[in-house]
């Protein structure tokens, strides 16, 4: 029933595991935080005990239901890479925030089951401590890719998670085995080299990292590489070949606006703090605020090669933020060169 439940409210699999199944995860965890690797994201150092050990989270907590929503999206998102004059924004980010979608899903699906069996529940999607992709794989979703990302025989990689925590007992299911075999497709598709060895990812040179997390300017060597990226990355995902088996999204919410499939950068140079608010209301490019968004749209100009925009980056010269003020003066040096 649990599993025709979940189907019925659009999530495209379902699977179980008890929050003690990955015992390897702490030391995982706290290895990849003392190298560094983890860049600014201070986050995943907070609360690294909840975040290894979703027994430490909730100890009331006997099951997990793990469910994974297709975004798969209806065309090769990195068609617009040879379009330079075009902002590159990733798949996930195309239309409505998934974190407002998938949390209304799972809240419904966790009160039906209360309705059905009672016990107490949580939900989580992305924004908890929780270790979502190795409870992914001890649930059997997927496996954590080479470029540690889950992917599924079913959905291939391009599909969100989120977990409902209960105190029910519930059957479990068989965890996932890594079925990546010899395929280094992932690997080398990345732009900027941010995968020290399969399974390990330098998140400090990681496209998705340096647009949306990272603050401040980017590193001058990495920043041609960016290309007209300005939100996120897709190309390891775009990779993978076990996307010929994934199902395009349902929800029609996450197909691609039409302003946001392919923008024009000297439109989105235009935008200031209001305009920036006003356009990407309810999604997800709204939470790295409108500085570290133009500070990317002008990235993208500088790696254009479209001398028209210079213009774009001369009206930020004088920018207020010196992170944008900067990154304008490097767009007008590339082009003129």
């Amino acid at each position: 029933m649990l599993l025709a439940q979940a189907s019925q409210e659009g999530f495209s699999l379902t699977r179980l595991c008890r929050p003690t199944d990955i015992p390897h995860v702490p030391d995982q965890l706290r290895d990849f935080v003392d190298a560094g690797l983890h860049g600014e994201m201070s986050w995943m150092a907070d609360r690294m005990e909840w975040r290894g050990n979703p027994h430490a989270l909730w100890p009331e907590a006997k099951t997990v239901i793990m469910l994974a929503e297709s975004y798969r999206p209806n065309h090769d998102p990195r068609e617009i890479l040879d379009h330079p004059e075009k902002g590159a924004i990733s798949v996930y980010a195309q239309n409505k925030d998934y974190h407002d979608l998938v949390k209304k899903r799972l809240k419904r699906l966790a009160r039906w089951l209360i309705d059905q069996a009672g016990g107490e529940v949580k939900v989580f999607v992305d924004t908890a401590p929780v270790a979502e992709k190795p409870l992914g794989m001890a649930a059997g979703l997927g496996w954590q890719g080479k470029h540690t990302n889950l992917v599924s025989r079913d959905l291939g990689n391009w599909f969100f998670i989120g977990s409902i925590f209960t105190t029910l007992e519930l059957p479990v299911d068989t965890a996932e085995v890594d079925h990546c075999g010899s395929c280094s497709s992932c690997l080398d598709a990345c732009p900027t080299d941010a995968f020290i060895a399969p399974y390990q990812l330098d998140a400090r040179r990681c496209i998705s990292y340096l647009t949306i997390e990272h603050k401040g300017p980017i590193e001058p060597e990495l920043r041609d590489r960016l290309g007209n990226r300005i939100y996120g990355c897709d190309d390891c995902l775009a990779a993978c070949p076990w996307n010929k088996f994934a199902v395009e999204a349902s929800d029609i919410r996450y197909h691609a606006r039409d302003d946001f499939a392919a923008p024009d950068l000297a439109a989105l140079a235009t935008l200031d703090d209001a305009a920036f608010r006003t356009k990407f209301s309810g999604s997800p490019i709204k939470r790295i605020g409108r500085n570290r968004f133009i500070r990317n749209v002008l990235y993208a100009i500088g790696n254009s090669g479209d001398a028209t925009l210079v213009d774009s980056a001369q009206n930020h010269v004088l920018d207020p933020d010196s992170t944008v003020s900067e990154a304008a003066r490097w767009a007008i040096k590339r082009l003129q060169e």
